[in-house]
């Protein structure tokens, strides 16, 4: 199959049928073999109808449905199980992404080779002050984070190799973030492509305050995870021992001092204590450091997705 499709929606039963009209007659002129994957995340309109409608005309139409809403990052995840494409493209429900920027996108693959392609909504119709501004602070951020110069790391509409989406898990609110988990699963081409930003035609915006929060603690989860999820030790431990041997040398200095001068007196010292604290905090680090790693020494997909090809050699 050349295309897979996946949508993720929540509450989108206007835009659906439009939409898929739309993806069909632009696929339809490409002359591809394709699927569309509609994830219904628990939504409590009309939209499970709509798709079993729409499944019901046409059977490149799928649709998976959750009992309730858990969220944009696990849609995606099952939608990435499903598919069966060679190249897989992401895109929201809600009409803003335009069906015509498939072909572009898909050519970056398959011709450029690129391993993931993000579209970059250079021009937006959003609110400037409540979603624009956050959102360059969060690439920016990003970008400095991860190394990837990406100039809209959350736009929805984006298109991978199908090893891309298979070798990564996207849960929590990480969809974000989805370039930084591709790289750190050793895809290193990743691009970027100008794509048109429509304005809202139906519904409304699913966008909260509580983004702006979320956004950043997903970036520092996914950074600690890419750089120490496999061998947390080497920070935990660096940490611990850095504080144990700061308190250590603190108490050494201290006990020194009261046997020059037996009046000296430690207890009555802020610095006993400090150096008491920093050694319990050192002690803390190191021993969390073990547990984590016999958390990930043990985990069944510690080495996941290490392997690239396999030649001659059966599963």
């Amino acid at each position: 199959m050349d295309l897979s499709i996946i949508i993720p929606l929540y509450n989108e039963d206007e835009s659906l049928p439009e939409l898929c009209s739309w993806i069909e007659a632009v696929v339809t002129r490409e002359q591809l073999s394709y699927e569309v994957i509609m994830v219904d995340d628990g939504s409590t309109d009309n939209s499970w109808n709509v798709i079993e409608s729409i499944a019901s005309k046409n059977h490149h139409f799928k649709g998976i449905r959750f009992r309730r809403n858990y969220g944009k990052s696990a849609a995606l995840n099952e939608g990435f199980k499903a598919a069966l494409g060679d190249t897989v493209i992401t895109m929201d429900a809600d009409m803003q992404d335009s069906p015509d920027e498939i072909p572009g996108l898909r050519k970056m693959i398959v011709e450029e080779g690129y391993d993931l392609v993000s579209g970059w909504k250079k021009v937006r119709y959003d609110n400037t002050l409540t979603k624009n501004i956050p959102s360059k602070l969060y690439n920016a951020v990003a970008r400095k984070s991860s190394g990837i110069q990406l100039n809209d790391f959350n736009c929805g509409l984006k298109a991978y190799k199908s090893d891309v989406v298979k070798c990564i898990e996207v849960y929590g609110e990480m969809h974000r973030y989805i370039p930084i988990l591709a790289k750190w699963s050793g895809f290193r081409k990743i691009g970027e492509k100008v794509v048109e930003h429509r304005a809202r035609k139906y519904g409304v915006t699913k966008f909260g305050m509580k983004r702006f929060v979320n956004g950043f603690l997903d970036l520092a989860t996914i950074m600690f995870l890419g750089k120490f999820g496999k061998k947390p030790m080497q920070l935990f431990g660096l940490w611990g021992s850095l504080f144990f041997l700061i308190g250590l040398g603190s108490s050494v200095y201290l006990i020194i001092a009261k046997f020059i001068d037996p009046e000296f007196s430690l207890t009555n010292r802020p610095s006993f204590f400090i150096a008491l604290t920093t050694m319990i905090i050192g002690v803390q680090l190191f021993l969390a450091g073990f547990v984590a790693e016999l958390v990930a020494r043990n985990a069944p997909e510690r080495n996941s997705y290490l392997i690239h090809k396999k030649l001659g050699i059966e599963d």
